[in-house]
């Protein structure tokens, strides 16, 4: 068959990747590109491209007989030859063949991919996407459309710009008594919750054990906490203990808002969504306390926000409350403000100071959280980076020891005298903050006091300086002093900040300064899982305590239920193993 001939049948012509160079005659050269090149025969790729691109040459330039030169001509214009062609040749059965310089035919071997057309791709692309509205700042690699990551919440962008507060929403059950993203996603927080119980084995063999008793019968309870799906198990625990619970978030960016749907969904007054301005957050709080009907008497909450309100607030309600259940350092602080002063009206149980709190949540939780939130945030190599890790508690020690094993030089800053002598035990080089300030590439506080992190050490950073907090409070680092006119503010990425300087020098501040973990990541379930129980055994306490056993104070929880809470997870993994038998 001519040159010709070939050319005039073109559109007939199924046009496959042409062989790589272990496939071709052993007299076939090496392929010249239009720049003088030698295109390496063992790349599909590149092969592919050059059959491809040859066949926008012009026909008419080509001449019956001329030797064929390669698969691409040093000139563009020209017709490509037979040998850069396969053709299916009808005396071969439809075999394919592939024609030699020296003009004999050879039988090549099929090939599986097909090179895309223009208007094949047009076609695919017509195709409708699964993606949908969704919004993208989920990961593309995720194997299915329906796995959601806890610390990315599933939103939807169509919704992203009307605030929850201007919406009228109800569950299934027609109850509005919420105030949520969107309850849409009530599927996805489920199924996020149902995953979370699998490793939190103290708290549902409490359930288990005493959803027939119903300790909590009677019990209103409004509580301040991260709304994750962990929390969500410890709220419909609180429920099946006969509790009546109204929900807000105390971090404006740690909601789960698929697991705060799921909670509407099952009947729970929740308001909370992730993004709050300041604003909304002190609203949430409000809409929890401030309902007609219905007046809490038992407290729960983490950094101490919700008692503040209720306290400068509806100080009324105190009448009623029997005692306050307190998660975080930053609340237990305050609550021994108040009673110092004597203002404190009920009795609080101290959570964060008991053994299963400190011993497990602070240390392992935040071991292992801090790496997670680090590297979802900022992508960082933690290998010869310098860190400075203000206070040595049982967070700062998790921190430093996950640092220190990813090859990190870490340094600390403590003024506790029994905690700064451990972090010299520890092998921790113990510094002063101005000491190091210039030289370190990542600072993190862990302290739960304020002002730790000023203008002044901020002012003096090196440029690309991380800047995190493990802490509770946002108040360790002075964001405030950084929202001036001569300072450039530059979002990056989702709790990602540049803060620009006149002379161009950077710092990377993460979740404006709020607790880094579970603002931008995620924490382990099963140390959260000995947390919940915690509170949950402490939240019983208080409501059955005979009048008289507690007075207007701060208590720790007793060991004697603190040793209930390990001896429960003990007893349910010797379930789980009879199960198995």
């Amino acid at each position: 068959m001519s040159v010709q001939v070939v050319a005039a049948k073109m559109a007939e012509v199924e046009l496959k990747d042409v062989p790589t160079g272990k496939d071709l005659p052993a007299e076939s050269p090496m392929t010249p590109t239009s720049e003088g090149k030698t295109l390496a025969r063992n790349d599909p790729h590149e092969a592919g491209f050059s059959a491809a691109a040859s066949l926008a040459a012009e026909p008419s330039s080509a001449k019956a007989g001329e030797g064929s030169p390669g698969l691409l001509t040093p000139n563009p214009p020209k017709m490509p030859q037979a040998s850069a062609m396969k053709r299916t040749d009808p005396q071969q059965n439809g075999g394919e063949a592939f024609v030699n310089r020296d003009g004999t035919v050879a039988e090549a071997p099929r090939m599986k991919k097909q090179i895309q057309f223009a208007d094949q791709k047009q076609e695919f692309n017509k195709r409708p996407s699964k993606i949908g509205r969704r919004s993208l700042s989920r990961s593309i690699s995720q194997s299915s459309t329906d796995s959601y990551s806890s610390a990315a919440s599933y939103t939807d962008s169509s919704d992203d710009e009307t605030s929850p507060r201007d919406k009228q929403q109800k569950n299934s059950k027609g109850n509005g008594d919420f105030c949520i993203k969107n309850i849409k996603q009530a599927d996805f927080g489920r199924r996020e919750i149902e995953i979370a119980e699998q490793e939190m084995p103290a708290l549902m063999a409490l359930r288990k054990r005493a959803q027939g008793e119903k300790p909590l019968a009677g019990a209103k309870v409004v509580g301040c906490t991260h709304i994750t799906a962990q929390t969500a198990v410890l709220m419909e625990t609180l429920s099946a203990l006969g509790a009546q619970c109204r929900w807000a978030a105390c971090n404006i960016y740690s909601t789960q808002n698929e697991v705060a749907a799921a909670l509407a969904e099952g009947g729970f007054s929740v308001f909370a969504w992730k993004g709050e301005s300041e604003d909304d957050f002190w609203w949430c709080i409000d809409r929890c306390v401030n309902v007609e009907g219905w007046q809490p008497n038992m407290i729960l909450d983490d950094g101490g926000d919700l008692t503040h309100w209720i306290y400068k607030k509806y100080p009324n309600m105190f009448k009623k409350i029997k005692g306050i259940v307190e998660e975080s350092v930053t609340g237990v602080h305050r609550l021994y403000q108040l009673s110092k002063a004597g203002k404190l009206c009920v009795p609080a149980m101290n959570v964060n100071d008991s053994v299963t709190k400190q011993k497990f949540d602070n240390l392992y939780c935040c071991r292992e959280s801090i790496l997670d939130g680090l590297k979802r945030t900022t992508d960082v190599m933690f290998g010869g980076k310098q860190v400075v890790v203000c206070g040595y508690g049982e967070v700062g020690k998790g921190c430093c020891a996950a640092l220190k094993a990813m090859g990190s030089i870490v340094y600390v800053t403590e003024i506790d005298p029994i905690c700064a002598l451990q972090a010299c035990m520890d092998g921790f080089r113990l510094v002063k903050l101005n000491e190091v300030i210039r030289q370190v590439d990542i600072v993190i506080t862990c302290t739960g006091n304020k002002n730790v992190v000023v203008r002044e050490y901020l002012d003096r950073m090196k440029n690309g300086c991380i800047v995190c907090n493990m802490g509770h409070s946002n108040t360790e680092i002075d964001v405030a002093s950084l929202r001036t006119p001569e300072l450039t503010w530059e979002r990056v990425r989702s709790q990602v900040d540049h803060v620009i300087w006149p002379d161009g020098k950077r710092i990377v501040l993460l979740a404006e300064g709020r607790l880094l973990n579970l603002s931008c990541s995620t924490v382990p379930t099963f140390v959260l899982s000995i947390t919940a129980t915690t509170q949950a055994l402490a939240l019983i306490e208080l409501y059955n305590a005979p009048e008289g056993r507690y007075k207007q104070d701060v208590y720790l929880l007793p060991k004697k239920m603190a040793h209930t809470d390990r001896k429960m997870m003990e007893r349910e993994r010797e379930r789980e193993k009879e199960e198995l038998r």
